[in-house]
């Protein structure tokens, strides 16, 4: 996720400008955190990862610098609270605008009790359907050096090795106002740098590790569930101006979730996917900007013969160079066909 502090005047990026002071001025160095006997053992595990998944990502392109050098004990299951908005109906969000960075299709919020207010008010005074969602870490695109947080251990190894990844795509490369495609590119390279990363060997690892096979299965269950609730959001889509929406919805999400249950997933548990998966029509809104265009970025991996390095190497110069989006998935350009890295890992 994205999320960028400013220092300007008003009400909201005063908060959001507290909120990131608070965390700077609880960071503690990575090495002595991975030795404080305050924290627990598997706390402590955890936070050995680190600097094997930083070398790993300096390896594969991404700008690492200080990033994720230092660990936050950060109370609570996220470190901000995100709101995204729709009309009520439409599965297209309403973005927020944000000085220097452009759109975003989210606006975070360090307090949870203030992001619950604004969703209220959002509701019931301006008519919006509004996502509200925990956030366990975000990106300030290099800014500030991002430290680690206690909510980005809460969900085991496999999730923080994969969020690290996420975040330092974030930190190397962004276009302004292609909110979907900075999310899905970092969703996708964060998920391909994560499987490297488990296929390593690791002596005496620091904490019970899945192995490759196992993050490649979670990866898979993950894409099955979008793949049928992209289907819902597209069945969606096409009764949106019917006037009976309301009753063929239901129907439409009570066979969507029959689906879900049928999934014959490997590592999440299909019945709780299909009784807990959140299907309002700003959720589903937010959960098309992460993987809608993952098949997409999976095509330009397989022509680049599934060299990372080299995706990661032309999403830089598509930064830098201020290049479209869409232009990102033109495989028939001639550049695609340059020879990949000397060393692929």
């Amino acid at each position: 996720m994205l999320f960028f502090v400013l220092d300007l005047s008003g009400c909201y990026y005063s908060h959001l400008a507290s909120g990131q002071m608070k965390l700077l001025w609880r960071r503690q160095p990575l090495a002595e955190a991975e030795l404080d006997p305050t924290h627990s053992e598997r706390v402590r595990g955890l936070l050995q990862l680190v600097e094997p998944v930083r070398e790993l990502a300096r390896d594969l392109g991404l700008h690492v610098d200080d990033q994720y050098t230092t660990f936050v004990d950060w109370p609570g299951d996220r470190v901000v609270t995100t709101l995204v908005r729709t009309r009520p109906g439409s599965l297209e969000i309403i973005p927020h605008w944000f000085p220097f960075v452009g759109e975003l299709p989210y606006k975070g919020y360090f307090d949870r009790d203030r992001a619950e207010a604004e969703a209220t008010r959002l509701r019931h005074e301006e008519g919006f359907d509004v996502c509200v969602s925990a956030i366990t870490a975000y990106s300030t695109l290099g800014w500030f050096a991002d430290p680690i947080t206690t909510p980005m251990l809460e969900r085991g190894p496999a999730s923080l090795v994969e969020t690290l990844f996420h975040e330092l795509v974030h930190a190397t490369a962004f276009l302004p106002n292609e909110a979907d495609f900075n999310e899905s590119v970092a969703q996708f390279i964060g998920q391909q740098a994560a499987i490297r990363f488990f296929e390593q060997r690791f002596t005496h690892p620091p904490i019970a590790l899945p192995d490759a096979q196992q993050v490649r299965d979670g990866i898979a269950d993950r894409h099955a569930i979008s793949r049928v609730l992209l289907d819902f959001r597209k069945q969606l889509i096409e009764i949106e101006a019917r006037p009976d929406r309301a009753a063929l919805r239901v129907a439409i999400e009570a066979d969507t979730r029959a689906r879900l249950a049928a999934l014959p997933l490997r590592v999440f548990d299909a019945a709780s996917v299909a009784r807990d998966v959140r299907l309002t029509d700003a959720c589903l809104a937010l959960r098309g900007t992460y993987v809608e265009a993952l098949p997409r970025h999976a095509r330009v991996l397989a022509t680049l013969d599934g060299h990372l390095e080299a995706m990661i190497e032309r999403l830089s110069e598509w930064a830098e160079t201020h290049r479209s989006a869409e232009s990102f998935f033109d495989v028939a350009r001639p550049e695609l066909a340059r020879t990949p890295p000397a060393n692929p890992l």
